[in-house]
């Protein structure tokens, strides 16, 4: 048995000013460093074993502030753009009603909701799935195979791809799940099935 807790990045400058962040490298503002320092906080009697983040600054910081809080800052670390935001393309640093008022409510919404929608020159949540998931099961699956407990800070976007695969969720279904910022979501990994922790 293992615990897996997957925590959204803090919130970023951009984040605060409503546009499209993607993989644009912002930092985090005072209320995303004090919403990874409540992360840490709610994670205190939780022992990790390996942590895996993004090469995002943004995830980056929160990781770090995040094992500042529960006194595991020697925990070992692996980072990967596969687990980078998924990228929006033309709409990266976009005001969203910026881009609702130029393109449309309902396009907007769909290439931020829906799973195969792609923006221009950006991915759809369906291409940031196909990098995340291959990512997980050569190399953060086989931890928690190993009784290891992982800690993941990454973004929105990935996040949701991989909870589409921890929660068995579809594709019409992920389109309504939001991950907010800074809150720990944690799951027991037993006998190769994953089970979400009540809050």
């Amino acid at each position: 048995m293992s615990l897996l807790v997957i925590v959204r990045h803090g919130q970023s400058q951009w984040n605060l000013e409503n546009r499209f962040t993607g993989q644009t490298d912002q930092p985090l503002t005072d209320l995303g460093k004090h919403e990874a320092r409540e992360a840490g906080t709610l994670l205190k009697n939780d022992h990790f074993d390996i942590g895996f983040t993004s090469v995002l600054q943004r995830a980056i910081e929160t990781m770090d502030i995040i094992l500042h809080e529960t006194g595991q800052t020697d925990l070992p670390m692996e980072r990967s753009a596969a687990l980078n935001e998924r990228m929006y393309g033309d709409l990266q640093g976009m005001n969203k009603a910026e881009a609702a008022l130029r393109f449309g409510e309902e396009q907007v919404y769909r290439w931020r909701r829906g799973y195969a929608d792609c923006p221009p020159g950006g991915e759809s949540l369906a291409d940031t799935h196909a990098r995340v998931i291959p990512y997980f099961n050569d190399h953060i699956l086989p931890r928690l195979q190993a009784a290891e407990n992982v800690l993941i800070v990454a973004h929105g976007n990935s996040l949701r791809a991989l909870m589409m695969e921890l929660e068995h969720i579809g594709p019409e279904d992920i389109e309504k799940k939001e991950i907010a910022t800074g809150i720990p979501r944690q799951y027991r990994f037993d006998k190769g099935e994953f089970t979400l922790l009540p809050k």
